[in-house]
């Protein structure tokens, strides 16, 4: 038996019940006091090289499956790095409508810009891939202030990038037209219920809503930003509702204890997040809810149905990041990303997979 299928059956049997093993693999990434050492923050930017392995099968115990849920399988990679600084990655936006150049952050600071390569419709590896350091106004790297490092979210508006940063609570804007990575941010007013969410369970989503949607979009310039278990009065995960006509605060309801890890609004005007909970007796398990915008107002509790789940028993880590683009063909396309909290028990991964309902 290969060291491959050995590993992916020991997680299936994981996913079924209590593995000590199975606990070891996560518990640093979502019960650890700490983050890794800071020192892993990129300081200056630099060309890295990205090595990619094929995930043949998302669920190996069934390799002819690619339907799950409401989505299919398409392809999947396992990225590795010889450079320290890769890894962490917390958010993902593409910078393109084809689903290839990305700009994704690492929750250790840092930027990584870089283009999907694909032979027809699956992904096969990375190219010019760049590390960078997210800047401050001042032009230093924002690892070099304490706290400021625990990047967990983007989203873009055009050549405006927000980084949302969970320890302290709060968003940085880019502008990329002056210097792409290079750009020096600022930090962005933010109501004061944002910066009164946990330590480290804060600002884990943000979402844009472009100001070229319908006009009868209330939402329209809108800046969206989910806590991760930031709760309300009754239990429900808090979100706000940042700039735009109708600036406030709502919730999301929250089930099952899953915590919000990324959003994404699509073409369609559905929202779709991305959830995750970790539990020492299943391990953990990740699933995607569809959310329609216009559901979303302030002092609104807002709920949608499940469209995706998963567990150990397939290809899944520690998944935090999602975005989607439209294909030539009109297939709606979901690319998600996982955190490996640079640790050697875990896996940077990118996943696709095409919406089909």
């Amino acid at each position: 038996m290969s060291k491959h299928q050995s590993r992916r059956s020991f997680i299936g049997h994981a996913a079924a019940g209590f593995s000590t093993l199975a606990i070891s693999r996560f518990a640093q990434a979502r019960i650890a006091a700490e983050p890794p050492l800071v020192e892993r923050a990129v300081t200056e930017p630099v060309a890295i090289e990205v090595n990619a392995r094929p995930i043949a099968a998302f669920e190996p115990r069934d390799r002819s499956r690619v339907r799950f849920g409401s989505l299919q399988y398409r392809s999947g990679l396992v990225l590795t790095s010889p450079y320290r600084g890769f890894g962490g990655l917390s958010g993902f936006r593409f910078l393109d409508s084809k689903g290839e150049r990305f700009l994704a952050i690492s929750d250790q600071g840092g930027w990584f810009t870089g283009a999907i390569r694909y032979s027809g419709r699956e992904m096969t590896g990375l190219d010019n891939v760049e590390a960078a350091p997210l800047l401050n106004a001042e032009g230093r790297p924002i690892t070099e202030k304490r706290l400021w490092y625990d990047s967990e979210s983007i989203a873009r508006d055009g050549n405006l990038v927000y980084v949302g940063l969970e320890r302290v609570n709060q968003i940085m804007r880019y502008d990329f037209a002056k210097g792409g990575t290079r750009a020096r941010g600022e930090v962005l007013p933010v109501p004061p219920g944002v910066r009164k969410l946990p330590y480290n369970k804060g600002l884990e989503a943000l979402v844009f809503v472009p100001k070229d949607v319908s006009k009868s979009q209330p939402l329209a310039g809108t800046l969206i930003a989910f806590s991760e278990r930031g709760l309300d009065a009754d239990g429900n995960l808090v979100a706000f509702l940042i700039g735009g006509a109708t600036p406030g605060q709502f919730s999301v309801r929250r089930t099952e204890k899953f915590d919000i890890s990324d959003a994404v609004l699509l073409p369609s005007g559905e929202l779709l997040i991305l959830e995750r909970k970790f539990s020492w007796f299943t391990g953990v398990n990740i699933r995607i809810r569809a959310i329609p915008l216009k559901s979303i107002a302030p002092n609104t509790l807002v709920d949608g149905p499940e469209l995706f789940a998963a567990d150990l028993g397939h290809e899944i880590d520690n998944m935090e990041g999602i975005d989607a683009h439209v294909t030539a063909d009109g297939e709606t396309v979901l690319t998600l990303v996982s955190d490996d909290n640079f640790s050697f028990l875990q896996r940077t991964l990118l996943l696709q997979f095409t919406m089909v309902e």
